[in-house]
């Protein structure tokens, strides 16, 4: 016999007793079947929608928001109203990673703080472009999420040295930070991050930066010895003293950003092209054929005929 499944409210037929045949979704087990099978599986912009069905689809959907370990405002669209996300994240306290970069036109600290509060298990948070916050917003997230493992604050103008030093000092597990374009920031503040965090530190950007100078690399080459990825597109004053370093301090290394990096030569980079690490700015054409001769132990061929 084919059972048929309905997402309509419970109704009665017209003589007071439910159609034969008939399997209502919200009679389904909720915490066995409906929010590990389906409610995970529906897109956060659905669940926006399902919650305007009826009262008791409304709070199935906020039991499935409660147990959430990711929230992506992403997936519910290039622009998240203030409204639908506290709906969202009203009840949320067990979030693991949270990206909020569609909010950066509106996201306030008075919307982000509590968020945080409630969620002391966040691992990974993405606010990049949330000009509207503060270094209030940071020290919260530092003050309050010290297992944080992954931060981008990328094009975040806000963020300056002293917010930095907050961000150092109280997240030990920190392995990956976006600073793009965090134009505030100078050489002593990436001194003190890698000084205090770089034994951890797997990937970061300073990129877009023309206060991060050739002091600052050269130091965090020396502080993360586990470093495999650096942004540092556009730092216009580094130079190839400090890519020298980097071949020599970071063995992990694996991609290396240094396009607009005027000051670097090429001298610098083979040492790490030799390695493998992936470079953004490509050889001379002469350099290059050597470079592979070098890395596949090849000999050139040479003919003799006349």
């Amino acid at each position: 016999m084919r059972i048929r499944y309905s997402m309509e409210p419970r109704m009665e037929t017209s003589g007071g007793e439910q159609e034969p045949g008939a399997v209502r979704l919200l009679d389904l087990p909720w915490e066995d079947v409906l929010l590990p099978h389906v409610l995970s599986r529906v897109p956060l912009r659905q669940l926006l929608r399902l919650q305007r069905v009826s009262r008791a689809f409304r709070a199935l959907v906020q039991l499935h928001l409660e147990g959430l370990r990711r929230f992506d405002a992403t997936q519910v669209g290039p622009q998240i109203p203030r409204d639908a996300l506290t709906r969202l994240l009203r009840d949320s306290e067990g979030l693991q990673e949270l990206v909020l970069s569609p909010c950066h036109e509106w996201l306030s600290d008075e919307d982000l703080v509590p968020v945080l509060a409630r969620n002391l298990q966040l691992r990974s948070v993405a606010l990049a472009g949330c000009g509207q916050l503060s270094r209030r917003a940071l020290g919260a997230l530092a003050e309050g999420c010290p297992r944080l493992q992954r931060l981008s604050l990328a094009h975040c103008d806000w963020v300056d040295g002293l917010a930095l030093r907050g961000l150092a000092d109280r997240c030990p597990a920190l392995e990956e930070l976006d600073l793009t374009a965090c134009r505030q920031l100078k050489d002593e503040a990436i001194v003190y991050l890698t000084q205090k965090r770089g034994a951890g530190l797997r990937s970061l950007s300073l990129a877009v930066n023309a206060n991060v100078g050739d002091t600052a690399v050269q130091e965090l080459a020396r502080n993360c010895p586990k470093l495999e990825h650096l942004d540092l597109t556009g730092c216009l004053r580094v130079g190839s003293d400090s890519v020298r370093t980097l071949a020599e301090y970071c063995p992990s290394l694996r991609s290396l950003r240094v396009r607009h990096c005027h000051h670097v030569a090429e001298p610098s980079l083979s040492r790490l092209r030799k390695r493998g690490v992936d470079i953004d700015v490509e050889p001379p054409r002469h350099q290059a054929l050597v470079l592979l001769q070098d890395m596949a132990g090849l000999v050139p061929f040479v003919n003799l005929q006349v």
